[in-house]
C-alpha cells in the first residue's frame, strides 16, 4: 500500500484537471456562432481563463498555416503537457 497523496498534490492535480475542462470547453465552444448573453459569458470566461497559458506558446510556436486557414498548435501542446504533468504528480 503506498501512502495517500499530500494535500498540495491533490490540489494540484485537481487545478490541471479543471485547466484542461476549461480548454477543451473553450475549444468546443469555438466550433459555434456567437450568440446569447450565457454563450458569450461563458466563452469570454474559458478565453480569460485560458489566454495566459496559451498566449506564451503561441508566441514560441506560431500558428501553422494551411493554405486559407491556420492551426493553433498552442492548443494541443499545452493540453499534452497538462496531461503529463498531472499523470507525473498522481
Amino acid at each position: 500500500m503506498g501512502a495517500a497523496p499530500s494535500l498540495p498534490l491533490v490540489l494540484l492535480g485537481w487545478a490541471i484537471t479543471a485547466m484542461i475542462v476549461l480548454l477543451i470547453v473553450r475549444a468546443v465552444l469555438s466550433w459555434f456562432p456567437p450568440g446569447g448573453r450565457l454563450f458569450e459569458s461563458v466563452n469570454r470566461f474559458t478565453i480569460n481563463a485560458t489566454e495566459w497559458l496559451l498566449a506564451p506558446v503561441r508566441r514560441l510556436l506560431p500558428p501553422l498555416q494551411l493554405g486559407g486557414m491556420a492551426l493553433d498548435l498552442s492548443f494541443l501542446v499545452v493540453l499534452v503537457a497538462l496531461s503529463l504533468l498531472r499523470s507525473f504528480i498522481a
